[in-house]
This record gives structure tokens, C-alpha cells and sequence, in this order.
């Protein structure tokens, strides 16, 4: 399999804030990095943004790759001509707002400085390529590069190919993101919502249900997921956590499958529409703490600690109203609950599973996974600390 070289030009279409933080990535794995925007301004906004935010990382500890900030910075270039971005480039990131309309008309504009050796990604959080790129010459070469933000920070990205996508330009764009210190998973085909907005949706419509229906508090909701699933599952996932909990993911299974199937039997059938009067009771808990005015400067805060948390694992109502209707078209897509979790499938995952953490080392991973979480444990103290 061709792969990227390691000083090859990188093209960033779209110079916002996913846009920048793509151009940090790369620049930090010492590539030659290209931003367009149709406007003058906007590129010089983000390149003054880029340079300020690497040298503000370097003296806060967190800078990542081996260069220094002004180094990296240097690698960074911008320009208004979409033709002069593309040009000479072997991979590209779109980074263009959520529209199909949109990324057609962008993508459209692209195709014919597109080559056979490049590869052609969506920032898309949502929008299959499938949606936008149909007709063009050389849908082939896109697929979905789909980060978390910020990206920085979040290493997860999901690469979701399209159907006519081949799987050498799925594998070469998969290289290239783990060669500059992402975390990509492929999916096998297109979904609705891909993988992490399925089970953040599926997260979040029962934390809606449960808030309707007057179960917790929104404070008391998020706490769950703070200081409950957040801490493990910044570790492990949850079908580890499975294999953890039992002497392996089968006899999870067969401790556990009917009473999950039992609670699962009393979740209310996605999809549900976050709706706006809903977000406003919310809204009234949350703003005690962080009103909206203090949004900024709590985003602030958990760059803060996503970069602490990055960093410990390296050592060892605005919402509703912008992603309601396509979260709940993802969800529409759901199969309805309730889900047996039969021994069958437990015993095709142990294969795969067993491969890194066989059973009998699940007390030896136990205490793996109890001396991460006390690190975890002493991080966010020491962090809550510091904010009194």
C-alpha cells in the first residue's frame, strides 16, 4: 500500500476552528500544511490563531511532536486560490460548515484539481459523502475523517469510506492520521451518525427521558457521567468493561444479560426530538454555574483538562436548537430497544477480545484499569483544587 510521505503537503479547505486545529496536527507531524478560505481575512485571522495557540501549548507543557511552536508555525501557509491549495497536495481536509449543499458546491469546485493519488476527507460530524459527491468524477478518492473536538486533545477520529471508496485510500488516510498521533477507527460502510454520535445520542436520549420524567437533576445527570462512566471510560471502553466486571465478556453475559435486557426493556423507543422547552428548563440548572456568558471561558477550562487528561494517559439551550433535528435522524435509524446480550455474540467478542487481555488475565488488567482511575481520581482533585 502507497502510503503518505512524511514531508508531504497537507491541504486544509475551510480555515475555522477545525481547520486550524487539523493544521496544528499536522504541522506537529512535520507536515507542509495549506489553508484556503474564499476570504483574505479569514486566512490571516487563522493563521495568527495558529501561531498564537502552538506557542501558548509550548509554554503551558502540551505542545505535541518534536518541533518547536515557531518551527511548526512555519509549516502552516495560507491562500485564497482553491487550485494553489490542492495543488501538489496528497491529502486533503475539508473543513467547511454542516450543510450537504455546501460541501457539494466545495466539493464540486475541488474535483478537478483532485488526483489518483490523493486522498480527500470530510470533517463531516454527521453527512455521509455519499450525500454530496455522487456525481463527481473522482468520489473515489473521499471519504468521511471525522474528528472530535478539539481534536488536539480528543485523538478519536472516524473514517467512514463511501461506497465506491477503495480500501487503499480508507488504509492510506488511516496511516496517515496514526502517523500524526490520531486515534482513527474505520467503519465498515455508512451509518447515520457514524459511531460516536450513536452512542452519544443513545446517552443523551435517556438523559433527556430521564430529566422529563423528573428522575435527576440536570447537575445530578451530568455528575453521573463526571464521576461515574466519564472516569472509566476515559480508560477503557465499555465492552472491556464488560470483560472486567465477570471473569470475561461470556460470563458477563450470562451474569448479567437478563437483568440489562429487563431495564432496557423500560427505555422509551427512539427516536426522541430534543425539544426547545425542555433545553429552557435545563437551561435554568445549568446557567447557576455556567451562565451563558461564561460559555467561552468554560470551554477554556476543559481544553484545559483534556489536555491534562491527554497528557496522563500519554505518561501512563444552543445545542436543541442546532443538532436537534439530526440527532433525531440518526436515532430514527436506531433498532428499538430492548437488545439480549446473547452468549453467541459475547463468544465472537471474547475471540477478539482475548487476543489482548485473555481471561485469565482479567485480574492482572483489573488492577491496570484501578491504578489509572486513582491517577484519574488525583488529576481531577488536584484540578478542582487549583479552580478554588
Amino acid at each position: 500500500m502507497a502510503t503518505i510521505k512524511a514531508d508531504a503537503k497537507i491541504a486544509i479547505v475551510g480555515s475555522g476552528l477545525i481547520g486550524q486545529f487539523w493544521a496544528m496536527i499536522f504541522a506537529a507531524g512535520e507536515y507542509r500544511v495549506t489553508i484556503f478560505d474564499i476570504y483574505p481575512e479569514q486566512v490571516t485571522k487563522a493563521l495568527e490563531n495558529i501561531k498564537a495557540t502552538l506557542s501558548r501549548y509550548e509554554s503551558e507543557g502540551c505542545l505535541r511532536g518534536n518541533s518547536s511552536a515557531a518551527d511548526q508555525a512555519a509549516l502552516v501557509t495560507g491562500c485564497n486560490d482553491l487550485g494553489e491549495c490542492l495543488k501538489g497536495a496528497s491529502y486533503v481536509q475539508e473543513c467547511v460548515p454542516e450543510s450537504v449543499e455546501l460541501k457539494q458546491k466545495v466539493f464540486e469546485q475541488m474535483d478537478p484539481f483532485i488526483t489518483e493519488e490523493m486522498v480527500v476527507a470530510t470533517s463531516s460530524s454527521c453527512i455521509c459523502v455519499s450525500q454530496f459527491v455522487g456525481n463527481l468524477k473522482h468520489k473515489h478518492r473521499t471519504l468521511v475523517a471525522h474528528p472530535v473536538n478539539p481534536p488536539y486533545f480528543i485523538p478519536l477520529v472516524e473514517i467512514v469510506p463511501g461506497p465506491w471508496t477503495p480500501v487503499e485510500v480508507t488504509a492510506k488516510a488511516r496511516a496517515l492520521l496514526e502517523q500524526v498521533g490520531q486515534s482513527p477507527v474505520t467503519l465498515s460502510r455508512e451509518v447515520a451518525g457514524f459511531a460516536l454520535n450513536r452512542i452519544q445520542y443513545s446517552i443523551i436520549n435517556e438523559c433527556w427521558n430521564m430529566y422529563k420524567d423528573g428522575l435527576l437533576t440536570a447537575e445530578d445527570i451530568d455528575r453521573v457521567m463526571t464521576d461515574g462512566l466519564g472516569p472509566r471510560y476515559a480508560f477503557i471502553g465499555p465492552l472491556e468493561t464488560m470483560h472486567l466486571n465477570a471473569d470475561g465478556i461470556v460470563d458477563y453475559c450470562k451474569r448479567y444479560a437478563q437483568g440489562a435486557y429487563n431495564v432496557c426493556s423500560t427505555f422509551k423507543p427512539p427516536p426522541i426530538l430534543y425539544d426547545v422547552p425542555t433545553a429552557e428548563q435545563m437551561l435554568q440548572e445549568i446557567q447557576k454555574t455556567i451562565p451563558v456568558e461564561k460559555v467561552p471561558e468554560r470551554r477554556r477550562w476543559r481544553d484545559e483538562r483534556l489536555s491534562a487528561l491527554a497528557a496522563l494517559k500519554k505518561r501512563i439551550v444552543d445545542y436543541c436548537k442546532r443538532y436537534a433535528q439530526g440527532a433525531y435522524n440518526v436515532c430514527s435509524t436506531f433498532k428499538p430497544p430492548p437488545i439480549l446480550y446473547d452468549v453467541p455474540t459475547a463468544e465472537q467478542m471474547l475471540q477478539e477480545i482475548q487476543k489482548t487481555i485473555p481471561v485469565e488475565k482479567v485480574p492482572e488488567r483489573r488492577r491496570w484499569r484501578d491504578e489509572r482511575l486513582s491517577a484519574l481520581a488525583a488529576l481531577k482533585k488536584s484540578m478542582k483544587e487549583k479552580t478554588e
